[in-house]
């Protein structure tokens, strides 16, 4: 079971980036997949999440950043516009099974599949 990330680089504050992440291995399409980022020195965030075809953000990102998913459930994107220098981090896709409960979508521990990370730096 493998996820694999892409899509990362360096942009200026205001630019944009599409992130990328695609699953093999096993059938996605029964599982929840989103997004997490972890800045240097700081714990990993949720970011946002697909569950049950609905998108959650978190309050940062929320209005700038949609999360969408593709290939029948195994692939899943994350357009990020307005992007601010808050927004540097390595960010990475994960994946959990569908019984995941809403209350868990946040909760990086809860997430049985990690990509490797991708990295996206914002300057000002």
């Amino acid at each position: 079971v493998q996820l694999q990330a892409s899509g990362g680089g360096l942009v200026q504050a205001g630019g944009s980036l599409r992130l990328s992440c695609a699953a093999s291995g096993r059938t996605f399409s029964r599982y929840v997949m989103g997004w997490f980022r972890q800045a240097p020195g700081k714990e990993r965030e949720f970011v946002a999440t697909k569950w049950r075809g609905n998108a959650y953000y978190a309050a940062s990102v929320k209005g700038r950043f949609t999360i969408s998913s593709a290939n029948a459930g195994n692939a899943v994107s994350l357009q990020m516009n307005s992007l601010e220098p808050e927004d540097t981090a390595v960010y990475y896709c994960a994946a959990a099974s569908a019984g995941m409960i809403l209350s868990s979508i946040r909760d990086p521990e809860k997430y049985d599949y990690w990509g490797q990370g991708t990295q996206v730096t914002v300057s000002s």
